[in-house]
């Protein structure tokens, strides 16, 4: 029997912490980028449209975001968005203005992978020994390099893959458009964001990010990365032209990481779905595959898995049925809920009640709790942590903080 009050509390808690705690990639500090934003109401949306070069403030933000996401797998949050903002300046002032001219990235790539791992440098000496200290790590493991394996991502040495894999394909998109545009006689000073906003829902453009036969970004992208991009596009920066309802607040999921699976699982959200058999045996919880011989859990494995707990005939399964038709817009009439989709409908059913919350707070929440209070490893601040009173974990099974890790 789901307990509907606890999560709905705990959404509305983490979504009021979302709120308070904006997770917000710093764009207003990259030097190309000052003018679009103002000290006294930031971003300039009423001039999104002017043009700046040949393409839009708009199309050239989107463009930002698109490589901000794909670095933002990254093992360090902070260190990844650092990281971008100063290797954008340097290109910048050596006139190399990827963003308005991505094939510049290539012409000029030792000067590109030169600066990459300058900064880097720089900002490892700033970043290691917090971040070693919040994971339970030592300073010398800190690298934002990281390719794909069969085991996820990992970190990598090698920069000309890293750069090539993590910058390259996300630049080449626009420069594909550019190009596709050309070749079909059309202009256009947009687009990128043409091409995103094709899509009939923010969810459908996430997962065309990745899948498409033609524009996909394939490996380089993960699927939270998508999401992400989906998030920061729609609510966070408001870039978004449409205004239906498949380009709103709920219209794309939660982009699920690892400090959103650790907060999830140690509350007890989670398991107010499924058993803790049923993610054991979707590999969610992977027994003692983490560090230290705990047991691992691989939130992405999440996707697509459903809970049998919500009875079809409910009317909280009716609103889900809206969720699925006229917000994600991601096929026919589903028979069960996704678990992934589970927040989408609590966050309908508090706006329904009058709350004003979107996926991009739920998912902010649940940021500021995984980097600030539920950390890796078997000492997180639960006692300091805003969540401790509807905390499973905290209040009633120690085990669910002590034996797992992400």
């Amino acid at each position: 029997m789901v307990d509907w009050k606890f999560a709905l509390d705990i959404t509305k808690k983490l979504s009021e912490l979302g709120k308070r705690f904006r997770n917000v990639p710093n764009i207003q500090e990259v030097e190309p980028f000052r003018y679009y934003f103002s000290k006294n109401i930031g971003l300039k949306h009423d001039e999104l449209d002017e043009y700046d070069g040949k393409w839009t403030r708009r199309d050239i933000l989107t463009r930002y975001l698109l490589v901000s996401v794909v670095l933002d797998q990254g093992p360090d949050i902070v260190g990844v968005r650092e990281l971008l903002k100063n290797i954008t300046n340097q290109l910048y002032r050596q006139e190399i203005r990827i963003f308005h001219r991505p094939i510049d990235f290539f012409k000029e790539l030792g000067i590109s992978i030169d600066t990459i791992l300058e900064k880097h440098d720089s900002i490892k000496k700033m970043r290691a020994d917090d971040w070693a200290r919040e994971n339970d790590s030592v300073p010398s493991k800190y690298n934002l390099f990281f390719a794909q394996s069969m085991r996820g991502l990992i970190s990598t040495k090698q920069v000309l893959d890293y750069t090539v894999h993590r910058w390259g394909v996300p630049l080449c998109l626009p420069l594909l458009l550019e190009k596709d545009l050309q070749r079909s006689s059309k202009e256009s000073p947009q687009p990128l964001v043409d091409y995103v906003e094709s899509w009939g829902s923010a969810e459908i453009m996430a997962q065309q990010l990745k899948d498409n036969n033609r524009y996909g970004l394939g490996s380089a992208i993960g699927d939270k990365a998508c999401h992400l991009f989906a998030k920061n596009y729609v609510s966070i920066f408001k870039l978004v032209k449409r205004q239906d309802n498949g380009w709103s607040d709920v219209s794309y999921e939660v982009p699920l990481d690892s400090n959103a699976g650790r907060v999830l699982f140690r509350t007890g959200f989670l398991l107010e779905w499924a058993s803790l058999k049923d993610y054991e045996n979707w590999n969610v919880i992977q027994k003692g595959k983490g560090k230290g011989g705990v047991h691992y859990i691989r939130v992405t494995n999440i996707r697509g898995n459903k809970t049998a707990n919500i009875h079809p005939n409910s009317d909280i399964f009716l609103d889900y049925v809206n969720i699925v038709s006229n917000y994600l817009k991601t096929g026919q009439r589903p028979k069960l809920i996704e678990i992934q989709r589970i927040p989408n409908l609590l966050i309908y059913t508090l706006k329904k009640d009058g709350f004003s919350y979107s996926v991009a707070d739920f998912d902010d929440g649940l940021m500021h709790i995984g980097t600030k209070y539920c950390f890796n490893h078997d000492n997180p601040k639960c006692k300091e942590c805003p969540l401790r009173k509807l905390c499973k974990g905290y209040t009633e099974n120690k085990k669910l903080i002590t034996e797992y890790r992400t």
